[in-house]
Parts: C-alpha cells; structure tokens; sequence
C-alpha cells in the first residue's frame, strides 16, 4: 500500500491519523525530502524532551528502509538507505510485488504526482493545518485519472488542524 502523509505544526492532543504505524516499510523520499529528514528527525529520534508523537515517529524513520528517488544522488543520504535512479511508479510496483508491509511516501510530492498519476495509491494522509506555507508544489495537478475515495478517519485538532486519512475505493 502507497500513502502519502504531510506533518506541520499540530496541537499537544493531536494523534495525526496514525499516519506512521510501524507496519509500514519501506519508507520512500524524493532527494530534497530524504536530505531534509536528515537534518531534523535523527536528532528528534535521540532527543527525550521531543514531544513522544515525534520521538516514536523519528525512531521509526531512522530505523525503517529509506528508499530515495533520485537523478543525481549516489551514495544514500543516511545509513538503512538506498538511492533508486528509476521511474517511481516502478519502484512502487517493485517494493509492493516484495511484499513486507506498507510503503510510506512522506510529504514528497515528486514522488506521489506519479503515484496518483498512474492509479497506484491505495491511501492518502491528508492534513490541512491553518496555515499557508506561501509555496511549494502543487499536489493534485490537472489530468489526473477519475478516482473514487472513501473517507476512513479524520479529526480536528484544538488548533483547527484536520487530519483525514481516505482510502482508494476500487
């Protein structure tokens, strides 16, 4: 199963849809996500004063199969990591034919366009937090396929953030 998740600043009480269960493995990043994550969730992983939501999720990221899609990296940006020069929809179909679990795609939308893009996404972590970033990619882009989705889980944190977790109706 590929999903795709985007965390941002979240009330204390704010569970996050469970977007991280530690059934998922590999995780999948872009290169710009990968090298980003690198700079921030290894130090959250050791970091006992990190909020627990975080700590278990940084403990997880740091301990699961990372791979990274990438045209110029060649060596692996961290360790339990492995670079795939390859089209993504290829690297999906290859890792879910291998079985093992979920596969997490996290906030790397050069990865989930062409997920979308060729029908290959079984659920989407969605959260909408009321804040606007002022850039960035645009997820859902025109041309897509009609697609059909069940809403599965969704909450409102105390800070107005919404966290809606939908499954692919096939």
């Amino acid at each position: 199963m590929a999903v795709w998740m985007l965390c941002t600043r979240l009330s204390p009480t704010f569970t996050r849809g469970n977007g991280s269960s530690g059934t998922s493995t590999p995780a999948v990043l872009g290169r710009l996500n990968a090298e980003g994550f690198l700079g921030f969730w290894p130090s959250i992983a050791e970091d006992e004063n990190a909020d627990p939501r975080d700590r278990g999720y940084a403990k997880w990221l740091v301990d699961t199969e990372k791979v990274v899609l990438s045209t110029t990296l060649t060596d692996a940006p961290w360790n339990r990591a492995r670079v795939v020069n390859a089209p993504t929809e290829d690297v999906i179909a290859e890792l879910k034919a291998a079985g093992g679990g979920d596969i997490l795609v996290n906030s790397s939308a050069s990865v989930i366009k062409p997920l979308l893009a060729a029908d290959l996404l079984d659920r989407l972590y969605l959260m909408i937090a009321p804040e606007i970033a002022g850039g960035g990619q645009r997820l859902f882009d025109d041309g897509l396929p009609a697609t059909k989705w069940t809403l599965s889980y969704q909450e409102t944190g105390e800070l107005g953030e919404m966290a809606m977790v939908y499954d692919r109706a096939r």
